[in-house]
This record gives structure tokens, C-alpha cells and sequence, in this order.
């Protein structure tokens, strides 16, 4: 979704303060070679968790969160939701990590870390079954068919918690928490490591110019007011050219 007063770019960077460590290797084992159609390897994706309508709308919705812009890349262009929909199958799409044992309060500070009685995975179908109820009352059909606008109005109203979850047979996840965590996720693709399955090509590291898992800096530390000339490096040794 479109940031009021900021460009996409300064929001992603910013972002990328929040995003866990990316970790880093010594040496680089091959040079990236861009992708010519990211889009195409994204419509051919079998999703290993989410069912059809799920994954319709995962796609719909990292498009309206990340679009493609003049300024670089979307979600859907660096397989946003490949990452989204793998987390899904790990220890924290399950939940296995966490404590999963009650008291649950969905009002207490994040402070007391996860408080809903089911594990992430589970937030997201019920989250994606509550919402599409919601567009199929009001527009008559799901998420992932409403126009752009329509699709924009919608998350607006999950953000907002203007929908109630409880009127659609949910009444322990709200929709702005569904909304943070979808977003959180969306972002945390956007940012990742290529190996997670988003930032396909390292397209958004290049595009605000982090370095990635780049081991060694001392030939710049005393080099100031240049740009940094080389592409960012992934976790398994893969570089790609910097914009």
C-alpha cells in the first residue's frame, strides 16, 4: 500500500532495521545471473501449504503492499509470497518455537509475545476465510478478484480493525492483527535472503543498495561520500549487480 508522505524506498529501508540477522559467509562461489522473468517462475509455483484460494490471496494482497513502481521491483517480482507460503511449513509457521500453552489475551502488549490459541498458519487461513466472507458480502466476490482500489480499501479497513472478524465465525483473531502479521511477513520476503524464497535476484538489496551477506569491507572504511560499487551477496555465494 502507498505510503503517505514517504517513498517506498526510505520505508524499505527502514524496514530492514526490524528484519533478522541475514548472517554471513566468506567467499563468493558464482555471479547471479538475472532472472528474465521472475513473473513467469512465480505463476508456475506450487504452493506446499496454502490451498488455491489461499494463495490467490497472498498473491493479491503482497501485490497491493509492495507494488512494482518506477523505483524497483514488487512483492509478486521477488516471489514475496513463495516466502510467505514456505514460512508456513517451518517451526514458527507452526508454531513450535513458541509457547502455545494458555492463558491467551489478544489485548496484551507484545511484550507478552504470541497470544492467539493456534499457531500462525492457522492465523493466516482463518485470517484469508474471514476476509474473503468480508469482500464476498460487500463487492460478491473474493479478494483476490476486486479491482486494485477495492483490494487498497479492504486492507485499509483489516489495518484499521474497521472489520469485524467475529461477525464471520472468527472471534479469536482480529483483523489488525491479521493485517501486522501479513504485512510483517510481506516485508520480511521483500528483505530476506534469496535461499527463504523472496528478494528473487536479490532485486530488492539492490535496489537500496545493501551489501547483503558481504564479508569484508576493509578497503572502504576509510572511503567516504562514494557509492558503494558492489552488488549485494547471498547466503550461498550468489552476487548480483548493484543498480
Amino acid at each position: 500500500m502507498k505510503q503517505s508522505g514517504i517513498g517506498r524506498r526510505p520505508f524499505i529501508i527502514g524496514s530492514l532495521i526490524g528484519i533478522a540477522s541475514l548472517g554471513m559467509k566468506c567467499g563468493v562461489s558464482s555471479v547471479f545471473a538475472a532472472v528474465t522473468s521472475p513473473l513467469d517462475e512465480l505463476n508456475s509455483y506450487q504452493p506446499v501449504f496454502f490451498k488455491p484460494e489461499e494463495w490467490q490471496f497472498i498473491m493479491a494482497a503482497c501485490d497491493r503492499l509492495i507494488p512494482q513502481d518506477e523505483e524497483g521491483p514488487g512483492a509478486l517480482e521477488t516471489h514475496v509470497p513463495v516466502f510467505i507460503d514456505k514460512q508456513m511449513l517451518t517451526p514458527y509457521g507452526k508454531g513450535e518455537d513458541w509457547y502455545m500453552e494458555g492463558p491467551f489475551n489478544a489485548h496484551a502488549s507484545t511484550l507478552f509475545g504470541y497470544q492467539l490459541p493456534f499457531p500462525l498458519q492457522v492465523m493466516y487461513q482463518r485470517g484469508i476465510k474471514a476476509t474473503n466472507s468480508y469482500t464476498r458480502l460487500h463487492f460478491n466476490q473474493d479478494f483476490a478478484a476486486l479491482t486494485a482500489a477495492q483490494q487498497d480499501a479492504v486492507l485499509s479497513a483489516l489495518e484499521e480493525n474497521k472489520i469485524t472478524f467475529s461477525e464471520f465465525s472468527e472471534p479469536d483473531l482480529s483483523a489488525s492483527y491479521f493485517f501486522t502479521r501479513l504485512l510483517e511477513n510481506t516485508k520480511e520476503g521483500y528483505l530476506s535472503d534469496p535461499k527463504y524464497g523472496g528478494n528473487k535476484g536479490m532485486a530488492a538489496w539492490v535496489m537500496i543498495n545493501f551489501p547483503g551477506a558481504r564479508a569484508s569491507f576493509p578497503t572502504w572504511i576509510k572511503i567516504h561520500n562514494v557509492k558503494y560499487p558492489l552488488g549485494p551477496v547471498a547466503l550461498n555465494g550468489d552476487v548480483a549487480q548493484s543498480s
